[in-house]
């Protein structure tokens, strides 16, 4: 069975010129071309569209969609991963709709507002497992010490310096500047200091992250697309990876 142009257009909440071009960039090929000159999909291009689809809700532009659907080429592996993350961000985003319904009711009743109801949804330990898995219980431990220890302005403080960071490490890479100059290697350095601060990382505290983890974080980056995003994409995310372990060799 296949749909055609319009089919999908419409059921995709998209446009057939979209469709098009993105068979024009070798993004998404339709699975045939009928007499009449429109273009029809079959299963497996639908199933490439929905990745696609995904991906740009991560924030990812059209090359870096077609990087990371050329790099992991099984489809059911790819979309069971992120099944998962969509499930965690589903259970997040629940708890934190409830928990702003809750402090709305509250407001409106002039009640006492809870800061347990209030602020429940909005943790950090979303990520423990994944933590764990990649860098022990410890690092995790130390780390969620440190954060709760932490007061709301200091908290605050701490995600404007990290969301800051990842807007000038954007900037930097589409302004065009090469990973190894003198601005990009600025960044670096703010993110090793950066990342110095965190207790738990591997190597961290008045030394500083390992040469191995700050190359295998770069890694990261460009590997999994939710930290793409953070950086303007899969191009940007490079950029970020080559500035980092040019970083390393030199300093490391």
């Amino acid at each position: 069975m296949d749909w055609s142009i319009q089919d999908i257009a419409r059921l995709a909440g998209t446009t057939s010129r979209t469709l098009r071009h993105y068979d024009d960039i070798g993004l998404l090929a339709p699975s045939r071309v009928g007499n009449n000159g429109y273009r029809y999909y079959n299963q497996e291009a639908l199933v490439r569209l929905q990745r696609i689809l995904l991906l740009r809700d991560l924030g990812l532009g059209l090359p870096a969609i077609a990087a990371v659907l050329e790099n992991e080429k099984d489809a059911t592996r790819a979309l069971v991963a992120h099944h998962a993350w969509l499930r965690q961000e589903q259970a997040r985003l629940a708890r934190q709709i409830a928990s702003v319904e809750s402090t709305i009711t509250a407001m409106e009743g002039g009640e006492q507002i809870m800061a347990e109801d209030m602020l429940d949804g909005f943790d950090h330990t979303q990520h423990k497992e994944e933590v764990e898995q990649r860098w022990g219980a410890a690092a995790y431990a130390k780390s969620d010490a440190w954060w709760r220890s932490m007061s709301p302005a200091e908290k605050q403080a701490w995600q404007e310096r990290q969301r800051q960071l990842g807007s000038d490490w954007t900037a930097a890479a589409e302004s065009g500047v090469a990973p190894d100059s003198d601005e990009a290697q600025a960044l670096a350095q703010r993110h090793f200091d950066w990342l110095r601060d965190i207790p738990g990382t591997p190597g961290g505290g008045s030394t500083g992250p390992t040469k191995e983890y700050f190359i295998g974080l770069g890694e990261m980056y460009v590997a999994d697309p939710r930290f793409a995003a953070n950086y303007g994409g899969q191009a940007a995310a490079e950029f970020v990876r080559d500035a980092m372990t040019v970083y390393a060799a030199r300093n490391l």
